[in-house]
């Protein structure tokens, strides 16, 4: 399989670029942080509803574009690139991904053109733990007469606090079988903690306190809830590796152009071959993880069986590599880099929460040598 991509994804990815950098600059992540932290920009989440992007990975036959996560992977990277704040990773990346594997057709007729019209957002509410562990799950849904009734709690909820819908799993009540259930997040019982994390982006921890939910309502049957529960987490982590991607891509071409221009004993910085070496170290790890990204996005739309390999694979070489060009990029900006007067720290700040969503490099390094039975 070779490792680039088509003229429609190119195409794609040059349109994204053209709209972000008119639209979505790295002056509107400052103003929506300083206006209360404000998770988005309804205005630009119009457009990019109106772009196709919330339809990018829905099929066809529900009027989706079904354009595949090697596409979507385009938009995510560019994204990376502005650090945009949007609903996207939870909506676009995690939530219609695990409606689309599901075999509830009457909620997935409703919910995808909720979504593709972007008149609701969803999220998905899974963690239970202070760290990522999906086989962690307490939560219990209880059989009452007709309906169902859901306790338990929720950790860092990926926009909790704007998401019209809230997906969460739980164990029934023989504690043998997942269960994934779909909830309003206005429904009684239902209370919020809402947290400002180092990116400057709003986490949950979302309690469910005997939420009454109906049988329609679920989106898993008796036995496949862990199956669609895992390819999900597997997309997410490639979704975000490649937005990790496009962050470390920017934070180092910024950098680049810094020391440039930067003069210390009347000569350019850039001069100095010891940052010459660091400079190339991380232009060649760059280009490594362009392709185990693109390998990963391609994996998605395949339906390779080494999808988790793939996805571990990406989520721990991006996360290893996104601390290193960061915290070079800072270190080379010298004292200013540390300050909210230049860029560069947003990018250290966002990928330091990306690296530990759904599993830190750590973590996806253990799974990778479990998965190749080491």
């Amino acid at each position: 399989m070779a490792l680039v991509i088509n003229e429609e994804q190119q195409m794609l990815k040059s349109s994204t670029k053209e709209f972000l950098d008119l639209k979505s600059p790295l002056t509107l992540m400052r103003e929506l942080r300083d206006d209360n932290y404000n998770q988005f920009k309804g205005e630009l989440w119009t457009e990019m509803v109106e772009m196709g992007w919330t339809a990018l990975t829905i099929p066809e036959k529900y009027n989706g574009l079904n354009f595949g996560f090697v596409g979507l992977g385009q938009v995510l990277e560019e994204m990376g690139r502005k650090l945009t704040v949007s609903p996207i990773i939870s909506t676009v990346l995690m939530s219609t991904s695990l409606i689309s594997l599901s075999k509830n057709e009457v909620l997935k007729n409703k919910l995808f053109q909720e979504i593709m019209n972007g008149s609701k957002l969803c999220t998905i509410a899974h963690e239970e733990g202070r760290h990522h562990n999906p086989e962690l799950i307490n939560s219990l849904i209880s059989k009452n007469d007709d309906h169902f009734i859901l306790n338990g709690k929720k950790k860092f909820v990926i926009d909790g606090s704007i998401s019209d819908y809230l997906i969460v799993s739980a164990k029934h009540e023989d504690g043998k079988n997942i269960a994934l259930v779909l909830i309003d997040r206005k429904s009684d019982g239902i209370s919020l903690n809402n947290k400002v994390h180092m990116d400057s982006r709003i986490y949950s921890d979302i309690s469910f306190e005997n939420v009454k939910i109906d049988k329609m309502n679920f989106l898993s049957t008796d036995d496949d809830g862990s199956i669609i529960l895992n390819k999900t987490l597997d997309i997410t982590r490639i979704g975000l590796a490649a937005e990790m991607l496009g962050n470390i891509q920017e934070a180092f071409e910024i950098t680049m152009n810094y020391i440039k221009e930067r003069e210390q004993f009347g000569v350019k910085i850039a001069s100095f071959q010891a940052l010459q070496h660091r400079s190339a170290l991380m232009f060649g790890e760059i280009e490594l993880c362009k392709s185990i990204v693109l390998r990963a996005l391609q994996a998605i739309d395949s339906n390779d069986n080494e999808l988790p390999k793939f996805a571990s694979l990406a989520k721990a070489k991006l996360g290893l590599v996104s601390k290193l060009v960061t915290n070079e990029a800072v270190q080379m900006h010298g004292g200013i880099g540390v300050t909210d007067d230049v860029d560069i720290g947003f990018f250290l700040k966002r990928t330091r929460v990306a690296h530990r969503i759904l599993g830190d490099s750590n973590y996806h390094l253990y799974r990778l040598a479990k998965l190749n039975n080491y």
